[in-house]
C-alpha cells in the first residue's frame, strides 16, 4: 500500500446536511490502493486530501479537519477547508522494538527473518571448509557449519538483547573471506594432494595428504591444525575488535577511515572472490545461470508486484491472497528452483555417475549419505574441534576485515533505527554495539569458525517490508539457528545443496554487497579530482601489486621465513593493497571533511546530535530503547562507565 493516497471528489456520496457543515467521508481499501470519496456537502470538492497509510475496513469514519484523529460516524465536521492534510496517529510499523506480538505470530516471524539470510552462513562456511582443505571432509564441513549457525544464533540475541538493542541479524561475515582466500594461495596454506587409505583400527576410509618432503600425514590433522592456526587469531583479533567497542575508539576510527579507503577495498574484495563463485559455478553453469535468473526476477522485475497465493478462509471461503512472497524470499525461493532443477537433471541421467569429474558436484545426489551418517544431535562448543594456535598472517589480515567490519556496522546500526522509527542512536549504544561484535568474534574463534559475524541489511529490509520490527522477533530468530545447529541432520540437509546453486546464490549475494557499498560514494564529492584520483589509482595498484606478488614470490627474501610468509600475504591481497593505499592518500592529501565525505559519518556518532529527536519523523520509540534496563543507577554514575563508555550516565 503506498504512503500517501489522494481522495478524490465524489458525487454518489450520500449527502448530509450541509448547513450543519458535515460532509459524507467514505474510503474503501484493496490490496494496493485506498480511495476516498468526498461528499456533495464539501465545500470545495475539487480539492485533495493526502493521508498515510490505514488498515483495511470498509466503514465510514469522521475526520475532524482542525484536530488529528480520525473516528467512526456518518461524516466530518467540516471546520476548515478541504486541503492537503496528514493523519499523524497511523501507526508505521506493527509492532514497534520494545512490542511483543502473539506467540504464534512471533514464531512465524521469528522464522521469515531467519530464513531471509540462510544461504549467507551456507556459503561462507564452504568457502572456509574450501580454504582449510576440508572440500572432502564431509564431518568437518558439518561442524563448520553447524558452528557457523550456531554463532549466528547466539550473536543475534546477544546484539539485540545487550547489544545496540536493536533487531539486528548477526550472520557470518563475507568479509573475511578475502583474506583466508589469499592466505589460501600461499605457499604455506596451499592444499596438499590427497590420496584414500583404510584406517585398521576400524576399517573406515581416512583422507592422506602428501607434504613437500613426500611423506604423507592423516589429511585431517593437516586440516585441524590450519583451523587451529585461524582460530587462535580470530580469538586474538575479537580482543581488539571489543576494545574498539569498549574503550570508545569508534569515532577515532571513522575520522581516518571513510568512504575513499572503503569503496575501493571492498570493490577489490569482489574482484577476487569471483575466483572461488566460478569453481562453485563450474560443475553446472546451466544450474548457476537459473539459480542467478531467479534470483534477479523476483528481487527486481517483479520487486513492485506480489505473489498470489490461494487461501481459503470461513469467512471469505477460497480465494486469491496477495502476498509479497517473492520479494521477502528471493534467495530461498531461487535455491529451491535451482536444487529442484539440479534433482530433475540428476533423475534423467544428465549428469554424470563417476565421481571423479567435476560435474559429479552438480549433482542433487552428490552427498546423499550424509544425512543418513550425521548424528541427530551434534552440540558444537568451544574447543571441541581443535585447540588453538596462532598465525601472524592470519592475524593481520583478519584485523583489516575487522575494521571494514565495524564501519559497515555503523550504517547498518543506523539504517536499522531509521527503519524501526527509533531516535539517533547514542555513542554510548554504538560503542556497545561494536563490544558485542568483538565478544562474538572471540566466540566464532573458539567455535572454530573461523570468520567473525557482522549485521545483516537484508534482514533491515525485512523489517521495512513486513511492519514488524520487535525485538523478541529477532531472538527467537536465533533461536531459531541455535536449534539448527545442534540438530545435525539439519546441518547435513544443508550440505547436499549442489555447488552451483551455492554459486549462483553467492553471485548474486556478493554483487549486492559490492553495490551497496559502491553507493557510500553519494557522501564524496565526485566532481572533486582529488577524490577521483586516489580511488582510480588505489584500484589500479590494488590489482597490479597482488599480481606481481603472485608471480614473482622468489623476489621477496628477508633472510627470515616468517617475515617472507607475512609480507607476501599481505601484498597478496588486493583489499589490504587497495585500501591501505587509498587510506594514506586520503589522509595525506589536503580535503575537507565534506568533500572526503566524512562528514555524515562524523555526524553518526556526534553526542549532541544523536541525542535529538528530527521533528520531522514519526518516532514509535524514545532513546530509552538503547537503555540496558537492569543497570543500577548507581552503576551509571561511576568511574568504569567513563572508562568504558558503553552505558548512558543518566
Amino acid at each position: 500500500m503506498d504512503e500517501h493516497v489522494k481522495v478524490e471528489a465524489d458525487s454518489t456520496c450520500e449527502q448530509e446536511r450541509s448547513e450543519n457543515g458535515y460532509a459524507c467521508l467514505k474510503y474503501e481499501v484493496s490490496t494496493d490502493k485506498l480511495s476516498i470519496q468526498n461528499g456533495k456537502g464539501c465545500t470545495d470538492p475539487s480539492r485533495e486530501l493526502v493521508i498515510g497509510e490505514m488498515s483495511e475496513r470498509t466503514d465510514l469514519l469522521t475526520y475532524d479537519l482542525g484536530g488529528e484523529t480520525p473516528q467512526p460516524g456518518k461524516g466530518m465536521k467540516d471546520e476548515t477547508p478541504v486541503g492537503e492534510t496528514d493523519i499523524q496517529k497511523i501507526r508505521p510499523l506493527h509492532y514497534s522494538v520494545s512490542e511483543t506480538p502473539s506467540f504464534h505470530l512471533l514464531v512465524i516471524f521469528g522464522l521469515q527473518q531467519a530464513l531471509l539470510p540462510i544461504s549467507a552462513p551456507l556459503s561462507v562456511a564452504t568457502v572456509v571448509a574450501e580454504v582449510v582443505c576440508a572440500q572432502k571432509d564431509e564431518d568437518i564441513k558439518a561442524q563448520i557449519i553447524s558452528a557457523s549457525m550456531l554463532m549466528s544464533g547466539i550473536a543475534t540475541i546477544l546484539m539485540s538483547t545487550f547489544g545496540i538493542r536493536l533487531p539486528i541479524f548477526q550472520g557470518a561475515s563475507s568479509m573475511y573471506l578475502v583474506p583466508l582466500l589469499v592466505m589460501s594461495s600461499s605457499t604455506e596454506w596451499q592444499c596438499s594432494q590427497t590420496s584414500e587409505a583404510m584406517n585398521p583400527s576400524d576399517n573406515t576410509t581416512i583422507l592422506m595428504s602428501f607434504t613437500d618432503n613426500s611423506t604423507t600425514v592423516h589429511g585431517r590433522d593437516m586440516i585441524l591444525n590450519k583451523i587451529s592456526r585461524l582460530s587462535g587469531s580470530l580469538m586474538l583479533v575479537g580482543v581488539f575488535h571489543f576494545l574498539i567497542g569498549a574503550l570508545g575508539l569508534v569515532g577515532i576510527i571513522i575520522r581516518y577511515v571513510g568512504p575513499v579507503t572503503i569503496v575501493p577495498a571492498i570493490i577489490l574484495v569482489g574482484l577476487h572472490l569471483f575466483k572461488v563463485i566460478v569453481k562453485f559455478c563450474s560443475p553446472s553453469w546451466l544450474v548457476a545461470s537459473v539459480t542467478i535468473l531467479f534470483n534477479l526476477v523476483f528481487s527486481l522485475f517483479f520487486a513492485k508486484r506480489k505473489t498470489p497465493i490461494p487461501f481459503w478462509s470461513s469467512a471469505k471461503g477460497f480465494h486469491i491472497f496477495w502476498f509479497p512472497l517473492h520479494q521477502m524470499f528471493p534467495i530461498l525461493l531461487s535455491i529451491l528452483i535451482g536444487w529442484t532443477l539440479s534433482a530433475v537433471l540428476t533423475n534423467s541421467g544428465f549428469y554424470t555417475h563417476d565421481s571423479t569429474s567435476p560435474e559429479y558436484l552438480a549433482r542433487s545426489d552428490a552427498k546423499g549419505d550424509i544425512i543418513s551418517k550425521a548424528s541427530f544431535l551434534d552440540i558444537p562448543y568451544p574447543g571441541k574441534l581443535v585447540g588453538y594456535s596462532f598465525s601472524a598472517a592470519g592475524f593481520l589480515s583478519f584485523f583489516i576485515a575487522t575494521i571494514m567490519s565495524v564501519l559497515d556496522s555503523i550504517g547498518d546500526y543506523s539504517a536499522c533505527a531509521k527503519a524501526v522509527h527509533a531516535p539517533r542512536i547514542p555513542k554510548f549504544a554504538f560503542n556497545r554495539g561494536i563490544a558485542v561484535e568483538g565478544l562474538s568474534t572471540i566466540l566464532s574463534g573458539s567455535m572454530g569458525c573461523c570468520h567473525a559475524t557482522t549485521s545483516y541489511g537484508p534482514n533491515i529490509g525485512g523489517i521495512k517490508l513486513t511492519g514488524v520490527a520487535s525485538r523478541r522477533v529477532f531472538q527467537v530468530c536465533g533461536i531459531v539457528y541455535i536449534l539448527c545447529a545442534v540438530v545435525g541432520k539439519i546441518g547435513a540437509l544443508f550440505l547436499t545443496i549442489p555447488l552451483p546453486v551455492l554459486g549462483g546464490t553467492m553471485t548474486v549475494l556478493i554483487g549486492l554487497f559490492i553495490g551497496v557499498v559502491i553507493s557510500y560514494l553519494e557522501a564524496i564529492d565526485l566532481r572533486s579530482t582529488r577524490n577521483l584520483a586516489i580511488i582510480g589509482t588505489a584500484l589500479l595498484v590494488g590489482m597490479m601489486l597482488p599480481y606481481w606478488v603472485s608471480n614473482n614470490r622468489e623476489e621477496i627474501n628477508t633472510g627470515l621465513d616468517e617475515l617472507d610468509t607475512l609480507i607476501k600475504i599481505l601484498l597478496s591481497n588486493p583489499s589490504f593493497v587497495g585500501g591501505f593505499f587509498a587510506c594514506v592518500l586520503d589522509n595525506a592529501v589536503p580535503g575537507t571533511i565534506k568533500e572526503r565525505g566524512l562528514l555524515e559519518q562524523m555526524n553518526e556518532l556526534d553526542v549532541d546530535k544523536g541525542d535529538l529527536l528530527d521533528d520531522k519523523i514519526e518516532y514509535m520509540e524514545n532513546h530509552e530503547v538503547y537503555r540496558l534496563p537492569f543497570i543500577p543507577q548507581s552503576f551509571r554514575k561511576s568511574m568504569i562507565v567513563k572508562i568504558f563508555p558503553l552505558f548512558d550516565s543518566s
